[in-house]
């Protein structure tokens, strides 16, 4: 099964990401083709683990159930950007204004307990986003530069709210897009 390690939204700043979205899909959409995340998807992910067979996702679980020792935390979204930094843009996020700290120790908690079955820090650097959307192509004569500074006007604010738990979610892949159900859910201290 597909699985990854993140950190739910409550249903207002998810309602207010999904808005920032749209608002961007129509700023871009003469620019560049995107697939944009469904709202019910919104999440932040910690750790992408992939295909991972049952017995091993058991073992998973297991490793993951135990609560997190790091106390809840306010965590706001705001300001969109994309990856990579610069050329044309792949992916479409929403940063995080308040909470860095909080989700770098949770995804630091998440490598100790991981990486001892094998599951290996990602190269770069871990850095906190929302994915709003996946850039697919783009439109003949779009210029990355002009795409990056258009939606330097698009307000992007989406709220708060409290991270008080980890989440293991399965992710099931359909030509209409992810699917995405939470296995389990783990308690911060």
């Amino acid at each position: 099964m597909r699985l990854f390690v993140g950190v739910e939204i409550d249903d207002v700043v998810r309602r207010r990401a999904a808005a920032i979205a749209d608002a961007a899909g129509k700023l871009l959409s003469d620019d560049l083709v995107v697939r944009w995340i469904a709202p019910e998807n919104l999440h932040i992910t910690l750790w992408f683990l992939g295909e991972v067979p049952d017995p091993r996702a058991a073992s998973v679980l297991t490793a993951l159930a135990r609560p997190f020792d790091i106390p809840p935390f306010p965590l706001a979204l705001g300001g969109i950007g994309a990856f990579p930094s610069s050329g044309l843009p792949r992916v479409v996020w929403l940063g995080v204004r308040d909470g860095d700290a909080g989700l770098a120790a949770l995804h630091r908690e998440i490598g100790a307990r991981l990486e001892p079955l094998g599951f290996a820090a990602e190269p770069r650097p871990f850095a906190a986003h929302l994915t709003l959307g996946r850039v697919k192509g783009a439109r003949p004569g779009t210029a990355p530069r002009a795409v990056r500074e258009r939606w330097r006007e698009l307000a992007a604010d989406a709220g708060e709210c409290a991270v008080a738990a980890v989440t293991v979610f399965r992710s099931r892949l359909s030509p209409r897009g992810a699917v995405h159900e939470a296995l389990l859910r783990v308690p911060l201290q």
